[in-house]
């Protein structure tokens, strides 16, 4: 689609959801501006000045698009020619069944294909007050500046909220000790060898699990300023939060033994398993899978060393822990993403309260959609309801309950039951491929006709 515009769509922030919004709205034959604040105004989490940088894990979780939902968000984005799962599908690495990427190349892929594009900007600097004209969309992410968050709480005359995120460390690969740590996605999981073998894993006998705990649960931890509250995102807890709520919470979470050999002692049973994920395509680089943490770094080093293999671990990146911002979408944002007070202002990605890279790319993608339908004068309805990303931007924009209003992953639970399906564990199977099928279908047709 192509026309001649006296419009320009600016986008503030140039992660995973303005990224995205760009390349949706050029590809629909608008001018976009993206406004990155990197590197001029660095942030805890961002190493580089890329656009669409992955600041903690490196995967998009589930690609089963038929019994997960967010495998169903993969299709919807693929099937909406989506530069976010485009890149990643480009820069894969092997993961079970789900999709992790080589950080490092997709966010240069992401950059060079936006400025590649001849409808497409950047300029860089700090965006500090909400505009009164034009179009806009506001993708600042978790991080959104001190300067822009006061702008937006002075707008909305709501307090900002915030949950804090950890970062999980990095480990090179070269410093484990494969005598006792073997390969093996969960279960076998992939099609394969590779993808079989997609992890790496570190046993624990019981008495190992303990003292690990006891010593998770003594460790020099970061504390907060006055005024702030741990209020955690429970899909990215911190480990010691975790075992601070029980002693074997770890042990039926990140660190569960089910679904896995001990490739060298098969005859044992591991009390609790380690997974390391890669990291980069070379397999130099390896995350703890789950291993969000806010042990201060010397505390780290010490108590992450008591993992079996690990011993003699050297740290590419250590954890962290950062604060992240999100608006109360529910109350502020109209089924169209605009800020009720001001209808020129979209918001989209993690500050409107989703979580994960998948769900604010996908959010991106539909503001980036919206706003262009409503530059060239062909505006469009939402996402249908029936599709993962109309349920999860329903949820947001007004399914949610504003008064307990937290970050979201998307989930077949912000679904509209499937008439004549079984609820229950026993009819999830198809019940679930039931929700796939009606999405998918949907989505097509709401894409085509904005083809």
């Amino acid at each position: 689609m192509s026309a001649t515009m006296t419009e320009t769509l600016h986008i503030v922030g140039g992660g995973m959801a303005g990224a995205e919004a760009a390349w949706q709205a050029a590809n629909m034959g608008v001018n976009v501006v993206i406004h990155e604040m990197r590197p001029k105004v660095e942030t805890f989490a961002h190493r580089t000045g890329h656009l669409a940088e992955m600041v903690c894990s490196n995967s998009f979780r589930s690609d089963d698009d038929e019994q997960n939902a967010v495998g169903l968000l993969h299709w919807e984005m693929r099937a909406a020619n989506g530069l976010i799962m485009a890149t990643a599908d480009k820069h894969r690495l092997p993961a079970g069944g789900a999709l992790a990427v080589d950080r490092d190349p997709f966010a240069e892929s992401v950059t060079a294909a936006l400025m590649d594009h001849p409808n497409v900007s950047v300029e860089y600097g700090e965006i500090s007050e909400l505009p009164t004209e034009g179009h806009w969309i506001i993708a600042t992410g978790p991080l959104t500046s001190t300067a822009l968050g006061a702008a937006i709480q002075e707008e909305t005359g709501a307090d900002r909220l915030a949950f804090f995120d950890a970062i999980a460390p990095i480990i090179y690969a070269e410093s484990i000790d494969m005598d006792v740590a073997w390969l093996q996605s969960r279960y076998d999981k992939g099609e394969t060898e590779e993808e079989q073998k997609a992890y790496l894993n570190c046993p624990m006998t019981k008495d190992q699990y303990e003292a690990f705990i006891d010593a998770l649960l003594a460790a020099d931890k970061t504390e907060f300023h006055e005024g702030e509250t741990a209020g955690y995102f429970d899909g990215c807890l911190p480990i010691e939060v975790m075992a601070e709520r029980g002693r074997e919470t770890l042990r039926f979470g990140p660190m569960k033994p089910v679904g896995l050999t001990n490739a060298h002692k098969p005859d044992d049973k591991p009390y609790a398993v380690v997974q390391l994920r890669r990291d980069n395509a070379l397999g130099t680089l390896l995350n703890i899978v789950g291993f969000q943490t806010k042990m201060k770094y010397g505390a780290q080093t010490e108590v992450l060393k008591m993992i079996p293999g690990l011993e003699n671990a050297s740290f590419a990146r250590l954890g962290g822990i950062h604060r992240n911002t999100f608006i109360n979408s529910p109350t502020l944002l109209d089924d169209q993403m605009r800020l009720k007070s001001r209808p020129n202002i979209r918001f989209a990605g993690q500050v409107t309260g989703v979580e994960g890279y998948v769900e604010s790319a996908a959010m991106g993608l539909l503001a980036g959609r919206l706003a262009a339908a409503e530059i060239l004068g062909k505006p469009q309805d939402t996402a249908p309801l029936n599709t993962a990303m109309g349920a999860l931007v329903h949820h947001i924009t007004g399914g949610a309950e504003a008064k307990t209003f937290q970050p979201m992953n998307v989930n077949f639970g912000l679904f509209q039951p499937v008439e004549g399906l079984k609820g229950g564990r026993r009819g999830r199977k198809d019940r679930y491929k039931a929700y796939t099928d009606r999405a998918k279908a949907d989505w097509q047709a709401w894409v085509d006709a904005q083809a």
